[in-house]
This record gives structure tokens, sequence and C-alpha cells, in this order.
């Protein structure tokens, strides 16, 4: 079953689709990349005030969707500064998030000026300084360090998924989450499934054991590559990663983590948040090598195994020419549910015929939040949900079964480490004498010695 066209989820705009129909462009994804901790002087929005400053970290077709949908959450709030790595990305996305906004009558919610239009490995925090709330969609590396560096400045985040690459990242996005529940901050998260109204009902009424019990998980993720580019002439190696950064896994994580990981969330969510004992995982690279796909795979198996025997078996694939899939689908021993369609089948037939939009959802309450003075804090299911999908990834990459214990106890990080990067660094990987890229080999990859912890028991 192909869940992805479900009368539900054709309903909403989604942040792809704003990239779709915008003169921004499909590599339009790109990263924001950045270092260095920070710490200024600015606070939050105080609740109350008329103007609520909004800044992006990140221009392409992901965060110019959040910035669009974080206008239409509050009249008061005014788009003020954009930082990417490529400055055409920031006015191309700044022009298109304007005339979306005129759609409305809204227009002067941008309020970007040419001086508030940044570039470089450390224009985010020219960005962070300018707002209150800071909205992070760029390369899923920088994630971690630009939370850590808005929260402790005293801002409002929200982060688009994944929220980290490795073990050293979430330790970095769990320590930024506690922080800012101090401080009194809200962290709103892009695992928009949470705020699906239909999921929010079928995944109560599992609960309420309308389906039994668990007995198993099945989360599918088949689709062509995204965001496939060619590569400019006269593109530097280093410009080159960022402008395509899906494709290389020390910039995303690689697709379990960047695309899986709402599957891994929506499972983890339907056994009440609960975490796996371990993993084990087959991916690798079979047909899309030139290039433009840079050095990740291009399809991964992750079967988990949680400590009340019930398996998520979970499957992603970027292919093109093959058989697609978006579906996440609970197996009871009453029956069956299917979360994309919402619906249930089994001795109570059920089926949702709501609406809701979801990614726009997430912006309400979190606006709200910042208006009323009552932060939301999503750090907790965000934390452990991206760590299920780096445990997985990193499985498939070594061929080794990986633990949860093994993957919280790592502080494996993909090299460079966010804060080392700077302007004009080698990239970690270049192209072989054939232009391709080098990719992890299951069984012999290095990564393994960085895991190599106690394993737990099931």
């Amino acid at each position: 079953m192909n869940e992805s066209n479900s009368s539900q989820d054709s309903k909403t705009t989604t942040r792809r689709d704003f990239l779709r129909t915008t003169s921004i462009g499909l590599a339009g994804g790109a990263t924001m990349l950045a270092g260095g901790a920070l710490s200024v002087a600015n606070s939050a929005h105080a609740a109350g005030s008329d103007v609520i400053k909004v800044g992006m970290i990140g221009c392409g077709g992901r965060n110019s969707g959040a910035a669009a949908q974080a206008l239409a959450a509050d009249p008061g709030a005014q788009l003020v500064a954009m930082c990417d790595i490529f400055m055409d990305r920031v006015k191309n996305s700044r022009d298109a998030i304007k005339a979306e906004r005129e759609r409305s009558q809204k227009g002067s919610q941008v309020q970007v000026a040419d001086d508030h239009c940044f570039t470089g490995f450390d224009s985010y925090k020219q960005v962070i300084a300018a707002s209150d709330v800071v909205l992070i969609a760029n390369a899923a590396k920088f994630h971690p360090l630009h939370l850590k560096a808005a929260i402790e400045a005293g801002k409002h985040v929200f982060v688009e998924k994944p929220h980290g690459i490795d073990p050293y990242g979430i330790k970095m996005v769990k320590a930024a989450c506690d922080l800012a529940a101090h401080k009194k901050l809200s962290v709103q998260s892009g695992l928009h499934s949470r705020h699906h109204p239909g999921y929010i009902e079928t995944i109560q009424r599992i609960h309420d054991g309308v389906i039994g019990d668990v007995v198993a998980i099945e989360e599918n993720f088949l689709r062509a590559p995204y965001g496939i580019v060619e590569r400019p002439a006269g593109m530097s190696e280093l410009a080159w990663h960022c402008y395509t950064q899906y494709h290389f896994n020390w910039l995303s994580g690689d697709d379990v983590v960047q695309s899986l990981v709402h599957n891994v969330d929506r499972a983890s969510w339907v056994l009440h948040n609960a975490a796996p004992v371990k993993c084990h995982g087959l991916g690798g690279r079979s047909t899309m090598v030139e290039p433009m796909y840079g050095n990740v795979f291009d399809h991964h198996s992750v079967v988990y195994e949680f400590a009340n025997q019930v398996r998520m078996y979970a499957f992603c694939r970027t292919t093109n020419g093959c058989y697609d899939e978006s579906s996440s689908i609970v197996l009871g021993s009453k029956g069956r549910a299917s979360l994309l369609a919402c619906q249930i089948w089994g001795e109570q037939n059920w089926r949702w015929r709501g609406s809701g939009d979801p990614y726009q959802i997430e912006h309400d309450k979190l606006f709200a939040a910042v208006r009323s003075g009552n932060p939301i804090n999503a750090g907790d299911y965000m934390a452990r949900s991206t760590m299920i999908g780096i445990m997985g990834q990193l499985s498939c990459y070594t061929g080794k079964e990986v633990s949860w214990d093994q993957v919280n106890a790592s502080d494996f990080a993909y090299q460079p480490l966010p804060e080392n990067c700077h302007d004009g660094m080698e990239p970690p990987v270049k192209p072989g004498p054939d232009g391709s890229y080098p990719v992890e080999t299951p069984g012999r990859s290095a990564i393994w010695s960085k895991l190599d912890a106690p394993k737990a028991k099931i």
C-alpha cells in the first residue's frame, strides 16, 4: 500500500511543495555551514509585544516553507534576517516568501534589508543576534550547533529534522533543550507527524487497544533520489558539497537519518515513545554511483527490536526506476492500522475524515507559546527519534548489530566537527580518479571502532 497519496495528506502544503512552486530550485535545500559557539546579549521576545523578529538559518526549500508558515502563524511576526552559504539562495528565498505573503496582503511581514542577508560559515551568528525566533533548516550536521547557539543567546527555536547526524550532535541537542527548559525558551521540532490531527487520533486508538497488542511495525520510505543537480562549472569542491548536501554523509547523515527519521519517530510514538534495545541493518550503493550522488547509500533496511519483543522493519531507498512507497503500517493482534491513511482494519474498522496541515500547526503552536510566555519543548522525542535513525544508519554502514546503549555511550562524530568548519576548508571526502566518491564498506568501516562499547542484552 502506498499511503503517500492519502486524502488527508493531499490537503496540506509541504515545505517541499513550496520549493517546487517558487524560483529557489531543487538545489535550494543546500547548506548554510557554520562554526563556533555563541552567546549574545539579545533576549528572547517579550510576551505581549507587537513584533516577533524571525530569522532564517538556511534558505532552501525547507526553511523557505517554514518561514512562510511562521509568518502565517502570527500577524506580528516579521522576517528580518536570513543566511545561507549561497547569496543567490538568500535573495531568491526572500523574494519567494515576500511574494507568497503578498498573496495574502501580508507582504510587509518580510522586512529583510540587503544588509541583513548574510553568507559565510559564521553568518548564523548575525541571524541569531537579529532575531527573537530562529528557524534552522540547513545541513543537518549544523542543527545541534546552531540550536545551542540560539538557546545560549536567549532565542526561541524551530529546528528541522533530522536534529543531528551523529551521537556527538545529539548530546549537544539534549544539552541545548535542557538549557531551553531552564531559560523558559521554546524549542519546536520539524518532526511534523506529531502535529497531524489524523495521526494523533489514529495513534490514540492504537493506544486504546483497538487493534490489540502491537505485534510488529513496517515502515517504508521508498522513492527516487531527491535534489539531483548537475555540478555548475567552476564550482569548488566544498561549495559543491554544500550545493548538494543531501548526497554527502558528513553533512546530511545519509537517508536513514535524513528521511526515515519521520517513520521511526511515528513508530516510537506508537510504542509509547520507546527506544529500541538494538538493531541490525543492511545497506549499500547499487546503481546511483555517478558523481552527482556523492557518497551516500541508495538503499537501507533496518530491523529494530524493542524490549517488549516488538520488531520494527524499516526500509528506505533512493533509486530511480523502482517501486515507490511511503507508509507506516502497525500490525496488531486484533487488526492493523495505516498511520498515513489514518485508517484501522479489524474488529473495529475506522477511518479519519478530517483535515489539518501539521506543518502549519507546528508553527501555530510555537508562536502561541512565544506570545503566551508558556514555552513548549520537543527536545525529548526529537533527540530520541533522531538517535534511533542514527543507530540504524550506523548499523547499515558497519554491517554490525548496534545497541541503544552503544550509540548513546559513543562520542562518534562525522569529521570535521561542526564547530571546526570554516571558510576555505578542505572537504573530508573527495572524488576518486573516475569522479565518483568513496562510500562506507559494511564489515570494514572504521566507524565501528568508535562504537565499540558493551552491547545491551534483550
